[in-house]
């Protein structure tokens, strides 16, 4: 897919691109897969502000996407490749041969008429879905479970994949696209190949509405705040962070800061990622 850069007739287009859409080959999402989505603008139940950053944006529909891939043995061919809103990767069209639709994240080199399918003993091709002690050390994958049965939860953004370097017992151990080396269990189900829209992370918003679009609101400096809404507030000019470390607007230390608390998950983790030496 290639990225296609906007004429500056106006200083909001002038460094602005954007999708080509040349992989899409449908416009209106399949409606029995879809189901409305309600904005909360990142309130609780009780209308407090929970989450920052977040309000307003286009409307949109939520895809009910298979990251299960349940149906075993069952072939699907690829109907369409869709564009997603609430994801930044593709979607795939599986019509099953039982007459049942799903979507799938759609790798790269997936394309419409192709016939996917999953379970142990299927080929080692982009989109079929098999367990981790069927495939082959070396494979790139995507769509990773963490137990199984429960569904793809690892490498699901567009361009990612993970990459199976060994086996030991009931292990594997598999490089995450963070660096991290993790343990997961040979019976968890994974997709063969790399997820699609790699020119993803070339696009340039270009302005601060695009951004708005997208149901993100402004940022704002803490040094721009006052004492009493955030740490860094206050002082004489442009004042610095200040000792002994930076921190969030609640008092809480950033910026290197190791938040990671799951220790019971801490046995699975063989080597963590960006590892800085000192």
């Amino acid at each position: 897919m290639a990225v296609k850069k906007y004429k500056p007739v106006t200083p909001g287009m002038r460094d602005r691109t954007g999708y080509t859409f040349e992989e899409i080959t449908k416009s209106k999402p399949e409606r029995s897969l879809v189901m409305p989505r309600r904005s909360r603008g990142g309130r609780n139940a009780y209308g407090r502000v929970t989450v920052r950053h977040r309000g307003g944006g286009h409307r949109r529909k939520i895809r009910l996407v298979d990251f299960k891939r349940n149906k075993r043995g069952i072939p699907a061919r690829v109907a369409a490749i869709e564009y997603d809103p609430n994801r930044t990767a593709r979607l795939a069209l599986l019509n099953y041969v039982d007459g049942e639709k799903r979507y799938i994240i759609a790798p790269i080199g997936l394309q419409v008429d192709d016939i996917v399918v999953a379970g142990a003993d299927v080929d080692v091709r982009p989109g079929n879905s098999m367990p981790i002690s069927h495939i082959p050390t070396g494979t790139m994958i995507h769509n990773i479970e963490l137990q199984p049965g429960r569904g793809g939860q690892l490498v699901r953004s567009a361009g990612t994949a993970a990459q199976l370097l060994a086996k030991e017992g009931s292990y594997a151990h598999v490089r995450l696209p963070s660096g991290e080396i993790r343990l997961i269990h040979r019976d968890c189900y994974a997709t063969i190949g790399q997820v699609g829209n790699l020119d993803h992370g070339n696009i340039k918003l270009g302005k601060a509405g695009r951004k708005r679009h997208m149901g993100i609101r402004p940022t704002v400096r803490g040094s721009a705040m006052s004492p009493r809404d955030h740490p860094h507030g206050g002082g004489e000019g442009r004042s610095p962070i200040g000792m002994p470390s930076p921190k969030s607007p609640w008092g809480q230390k950033t910026l290197g800061k190791r938040t990671r608390s799951n220790k019971r998950t801490d046995q699975y983790i063989v080597r963590r990622r960006g590892k800085k030496r000192r």
